[in-house]
């Protein structure tokens, strides 16, 4: 089976859209969203909408917590902390009550084809809703914690993989030119996190980020996603191009901080 990974949408609804056309061509089984729905962008009730409608999984991530109100907005910085404060105020009831049934973590339904091999968590196996997981030190404690074989994680904003080799170091992978906070990892890294080269899972144990829909942080402002195809055991992550100014400009419009408008533009 093909599954489609998201994470991160943020409410920004031209990304989103564009990954949904993208995806409908790769013609998955299923779409599963690591969760943070909502926040930072301007159109949380046509997002959560378009995810309720589409999305066999959804995760609960942590803006969309902080909008519920089951995270204290004083933890997030002050950007964010308003826009969580905008989105309680814009939001709709229908919204609301989607996002309430959703967990910050899941093992992947047994009749998906993925053989009980993989697990779901908004931000890391240790910590499903804060940590950024970043560096081989945090992947391997994640990995060694992990309740799956096969871990997907969002929450960063960057597109890369963590694995575990056969004589127990750590590989880690992103693209070299994107993602800069990976090209400082002490390990070797790859060109596996290519755009749409297959990276084979078939063997050891893995932590995949999908990237980000809404607001990538790894310096392509295109919107990210990753097709897993659990036939082959192999994932592929694709990049979208989407109306980035439309995007910005509806932020505006909404009166939210002008950061989130133009951090769209660089990918960080």
């Amino acid at each position: 089976m093909k599954f489609a990974v998201i994470s991160d949408i943020h409410a920004n609804l031209q990304a989103l859209e564009a990954c949904l056309a993208d995806i409908r061509d790769c013609e998955v089984d299923e779409i599963w969203c690591l969760g943070d729905v909502i926040g930072y962008g301007a159109s949380p009730d046509t997002c959560t909408s378009l995810v309720a409608a589409n999305v066999t999984v959804c995760l609960a991530g942590n803006h969309d917590l902080a909008v519920l109100s089951e995270l204290d907005v004083n933890s997030f910085s002050p950007v964010a902390a308003a826009a969580v404060r905008w989105t309680q105020n814009a939001i709709g009831d229908d919204a609301l009550r989607y996002l309430r049934k959703l967990e910050p973590q899941q093992v992947a339904p047994g009749n998906t084809g993925a053989s009980g091999d993989v697990a779901l968590y908004h931000a890391s196996p240790r910590d499903p809703i804060w940590e950024y997981v970043l560096w081989p030190d945090q992947a391997a404690d994640c990995l060694s914690r992990q309740e799956r074989r096969i871990s997907l994680v969002g929450h960063s904003h960057v597109a890369l993989h963590f694995h575990l080799l056969s004589n127990g170091d750590i590989g880690a992978s992103a693209d070299a030119e994107r993602s800069p906070m990976a090209v400082r990892c002490d390990v070797q890294l790859d060109d596996s996190i290519s755009e749409s080269v297959p990276v084979d899972l078939s063997r050891g144990r893995w932590l995949l980020n999908p990237g980000s829909v809404g607001q990538p942080r790894d310096g392509d402002p295109r919107a990210s996603w990753m097709l897993l195809d659990t036939d082959s055991c192999s994932a592929v992550w694709r990049r979208v191009a989407y109306d980035i100014e439309a995007a910005a400009e509806a932020i505006r419009a909404a009166g939210l901080p002008a950061q989130l408008a133009s951090r769209l533009t660089s990918g960080k």
